[in-house]
């Protein structure tokens, strides 16, 4: 498992699962000659995705971004449809860590569309439990309100599995909460309207875990906004803001979906100043900037 330290904070990416969606739909309106000199993809037109959570041990406690895709919680079409290759090992990663679920102080959920909140709840014989029970699950108040009240498009990702076994732990919050000391969840909307981003900072060390605002690393460019996206907009004014932010603050960028790179770092031009690449998946030598 690959890992990055930065100051107090050391992330490590656990294995959440893998999906496959349609590459068209990932990069909205960008044509194929461009974005695919950018990210691969197979012969139907999908780009590899993962889902994995990032376990950030900070302070002596030990929070989970996001939560991946789950295990055993999707149908057969929905595999299908979705190009769910891998569902999550998260236990199993927690586990080769010599830790357990019941070694996580709380969960920090960028929003919670099914690919980052199926890994909340797990089936035990014919009942939905929580997969981490009795801790803080945070989130955006207006995500958790659409989830429990999703409009006619939403309704395809909020799923009443994914919380209303575990409601009493959902902690939500207005525009930005402070995890610990450094530690802030940011409400931007965006991808969803109660869409959060998480910034740390200690000193001049920080990292941006941007969530969907910029998903891979070939999302980099501004205007780049998916077609996913509820508020497409307000994601292209959010990821200039946070990218002239971190870029001027030597940030580390974190992803919870790119299938090559965990971290990476620019300079003033966007060139690559530091990764942190996903062992053993070389990135196929496509144009980076």
């Amino acid at each position: 498992m690959e890992s990055l330290t930065v100051g107090r904070a050391t992330l490590t990416w656990l294995n959440g699962g893998v999906n496959h969606l349609d590459g068209g739909a990932m990069f909205g309106v960008v044509p194929k000659a461009l974005w695919s000199k950018k990210y691969p993809c197979n012969e139907k037109n999908q780009i590899e995705l993962r889902t994995d959570p990032l376990l950030l041990e900070l302070d002596g406690k030990r929070y989970l971004i996001d939560s991946g895709i789950g295990n055993g919680k999707l149908t057969d079409k929905q595999i299908r449809n979705f190009g769910v290759a891998e569902q999550s090992k998260l236990e199993t990663s927690l586990h080769e860590l010599g830790l357990s679920v019941s070694d996580i102080d709380a969960v920090l959920m960028t929003h919670l569309h099914f690919d980052h909140a199926c890994g909340l709840t797990k089936w035990k014989e014919d009942t939905l439990t929580a997969v981490i029970p009795d801790v803080p699950i945070y989130v955006n108040h207006t995500e958790w309100e659409e989830m429990r009240n999703p409009n006619i498009r939403s309704v395809n990702t909020y799923w009443t599995d994914n919380w209303k076994p575990i409601e009493n732990q959902f902690v939500s919050f207005e525009q930005k909460i402070s995890i610990a000391p450094g530690l802030e969840m940011i409400h931007t909307g965006g991808h969803s309207d109660g869409h959060s981003i998480l910034v740390f900072e200690d000193g001049e060390d920080i990292f941006i875990h941007m969530a969907d605002l910029m998903p891979t690393h070939a999302h980099q460019n501004k205007l780049w906004a998916l077609a996913y996206d509820d508020y497409p907009v307000t994601s292209v004014h959010e990821k200039q803001k946070w990218m002239e932010y971190g870029i001027a603050n030597n940030a580390w960028y974190t992803f919870y979906h790119d299938a090559y790179f965990r971290a990476l770092r620019f300079d003033e031009d966007g060139n690559l100043q530091g990764k942190v690449e996903r062992e053993r998946y070389p990135y196929p030598g496509l144009s980076f900037n």
